[in-house]
């Protein structure tokens, strides 16, 4: 019958073409079941987000960053709620070397672009937020990166398919319903839920996130804070002039950054407070369990801190809710109380990840962030990377992965993993002759910024070839993977490695510690296992370490008991280029390790050898018995005039031979003579 009725309507032709038009003029839905893809799917336009965007774009990679909010760095324009980063903007150094001056700049992202750098924003040592959202903002329009801004991914489940690099692709689901499908996903989510302690009371606190930021607001009142970190003491620093007096409590003692060496403990610029309550001002802090305590209400609408269990004895109206200094007319917290303002950090938003991914596991530090491996990808779906602040559970405590001047390295470390597992691009590395071993290392620990932020997480590697005669040198490597490096970076390891790290002493890091203490300082190369501040250790492996032995290291150290170690001495300037303290101890430990020569020779030496010795220094094999070297120039003749080096043959006797400036001596080398190749090796043969 429907046959017939259209083509009583339509005609028998126009029946036809309407079947054939059929799949062109359906509505959207049919379409749009279609998710988009993407081989990469970057979640947050924040500083780590906007890090790996950029170095996906200039690798070609296929590639979209999903922003909730109109523009980059959202969360900067909140937070800090006073408005000021405590993140150094060190403008001066002395030093012309780029990437030394990224020691001492905590806020630039890397890239090509030496505009894009944070000093060319602000002349603050502690600049403003409003500061970092302006560059953010410049870094991803100058780069032109791939944001899909006002776009809030609302759900992330996986979908199994064996075509997918990972066996599954990735779902995500927009506000708006629309779904993105991604071969690997990136969050650079930061943390973003504020840290809530659950005890009778808690609902008369007020948030961080929510509190004035108005010191008139406080004039003449009695504050507690909760909390223990720079968020807390950047909030009482706001206040302090105007309260009656503040008192802040957190179940821990305080953590200074300059005792703990962790920047993400208290930093100088917000401990006002510490001055106050050690010289007696009225201010003060304490320390209890805040799941012990209670806070009631009175008539007044001041607020009291008493005891949990004191609640849970009956209930009782707020007034007649006992008080500790009932029974101990001296409690600490008798006092009444106009605000109690919360101040206990953040949390990573899993509310949007399904089960299936299983990025928590329930554990203490996992309700704070995700699980995820050395490599930084999660334990529980393989593909799923977290980059940024919300990664720090890999060093938390221990270095600078959770900010900018330590996660823009381990963001370009997951990079060149993701470069390797799925486009066969091997890790970057350069390859050199066996007597640059030493001039390569002494110029990384000098000059590296990854290395000196990221100290004992991320280090650089030097693979041996056969019969050590060269080797590659591998910058910035994941230490804890250090068993999968075969695997990560494409390259082999075969024929033993050194790993180089940066490192404090063992016993001169935490909060109990006393960091200036006489004597602190270690200045003797014999004593240099005993540095106690940040300085270089050589790590010397014939075999790459296996998954085992990383996992069940010694207590305290970074990496498995390797065959030797050498420690670099500290040193005031963190400027290891003494001949003497510091190169000459490191070359002769390479040495001994490889159990060859690595000094640099004049050409009048290698000949003697020659004659005198079965076997060759390795720089005599490389340059003199290859005739290959430093070719006898005018200027270099008279650089070692100069220098004492040569005698100046050019004047004795120049009126009977009539030799000219730099014309080389009949039988004599090319090589012959001539500076050695090591800019520190100054002492010729000796050193």
């Amino acid at each position: 019958m429907g046959l017939s009725a259209a083509a009583l309507l339509w005609g028998l032709p126009g029946l036809l073409l309407t079947i054939a038009l059929h799949p062109a003029l359906s509505p959207c839905p049919a379409q749009a079941s279609v998710p988009a893809h993407r081989d990469y799917c970057v979640l947050g336009a924040g500083p780590a987000g906007l890090q790996m965007a950029y170095f996906l774009q200039r690798a070609g990679r296929d590639y979209a960053v999903f922003e909730r909010a109109p523009g980059p760095g959202s969360f900067f324009t909140r937070y800090p709620r006073h408005g000021k980063l405590i993140s150094i903007n060190k403008r001066y150094t002395g030093k012309a070397n780029a990437e030394f001056n990224l020691r001492h700049d905590w806020n630039s992202l890397l890239s090509h672009d030496p505009r894009l750098l944070f000093r060319h924003y602000s002349n603050a040592y502690f600049p403003d937020a409003g500061d970092m959202v302006r560059y953010l903002g410049d870094f991803a329009d100058r780069l032109g990166l791939h944001v899909l801004y006002n776009t809030t991914i609302a759900h992330v489940t996986l979908n199994k398919d064996q075509r997918a690099w990972n066996g599954h692709y990735f779902i995500l689901t927009d506000q708006k319903g629309q779904a993105y499908q991604c071969s690997v996903l990136l969050v650079a989510t930061g943390l973003s839920v504020p840290n809530q302690v659950d005890f009778p009371g808690s609902e008369y606190v007020d948030g961080y996130e929510s509190m004035s930021v108005d010191p008139k607001d406080f004039v003449g009142q009695n504050v507690l804070i909760l909390g223990r970190g720079n968020s807390a003491f950047e909030t009482a620093e706001n206040i302090l002039g105007v309260t009656n007096f503040i008192h802040m409590l957190s179940r821990s003692r305080v953590r200074l950054s300059w005792a703990t060496h962790y920047v993400g403990d208290l930093r100088a610029i917000n401990n006002g407070l510490l001055d106050t309550y050690q010289l007696k001002s009225l201010d003060g802090l304490l320390e209890s369990d805040l799941t012990d305590l209670a806070i009631v209400k009175d008539h007044e609408g001041k607020f009291h801190v008493t005891l949990k269990f004191f609640l849970e004895e009956g209930n009782r109206s707020a007034d007649a809710v006992p008080l500790p200094q009932d029974d101990n007319d001296n409690f600490a917290l008798r006092v009444a109380y106009d605000r109690v303002i919360r101040c206990l950090g953040w949390n990573f938003d899993f509310s949007i990840f399904s089960k299936s991914l299983r990025l928590s596991a329930g554990g203490e530090l996992s309700k704070k962030y995700p699980l995820v491996k050395a490599s930084y990808e999660s334990k529980g779906s393989r593909g799923l990377f977290v980059l940024g602040t919300a990664s720090h559970s890999v060093d938390y405590r221990k270095s600078a992965g959770g900010f900018i001047h330590g996660f823009r390295y381990t963001v370009r470390a997951v990079h060149r993993l993701l470069e390797q597992r799925h486009h066969g691009v091997t890790w970057p590395s350069t390859e050199h002759p066996i007597t640059q071993l030493a001039s390569a290392i002494i110029r990384r620990v000098n000059e590296a910024s990854g290395l000196y932020q990221m100290f004992s997480v991320l280090a650089d590697v030097v693979l041996l070839e056969e019969n050590a005669t060269a080797f590659e040198y591998l910058e910035e490597f994941p230490m804890q993977a250090l068993a999968q490096l075969e695997t990560i970076t494409g390259r082999r390891a075969r024929h033993g490695l050194f790993v180089i790290n940066m490192e404090y002493g063992r016993n001169f890091s935490g909060p109990d510690k006393d960091v200036f203490f006489h004597d602190r300082s270690v200045g003797h190369t014999e004593d240099a296992w005993l540095s106690n501040f940040l300085h270089p250790v050589i790590y010397y492996y014939r075999h790459l370490p296996t998954e085992q032995e990383v996992r069940f290291r010694p207590a305290g150290w970074p990496l498995p008991r390797p065959t030797a170690i050498h420690h670099i001495v500290e040193d005031f300037l963190t400027d290891w280029t003494a001949p003497v303290g510091h190169i000459l101890p490191l070359r002769r430990f390479l040495e001994n390790c490889l159990d060859t020569d690595l000094r640099s020779f004049y050409a009048e030496s290698c000949f003697l050898f020659a004659l005198t010795r079965q076997k060759l220094p390795p720089f005599c094999q490389q340059g003199y018995l290859r005739t290959q070297g430093l070719v006898g120039t005018e200027s270099l003749r008279q650089h070692g005039v100069e220098s004492g080096l040569l005698r100046d043959y050019a004047t004795v006797g120049r009126g009977d031979s009539g030799q000219q400036p730099g014309d080389r001596r009949p039988g004599q080398h090319p090589l012959a003579p001539g500076p050695p190749v090591s800019p520190f090796d100054s002492n010729k043969e000796e050193l």
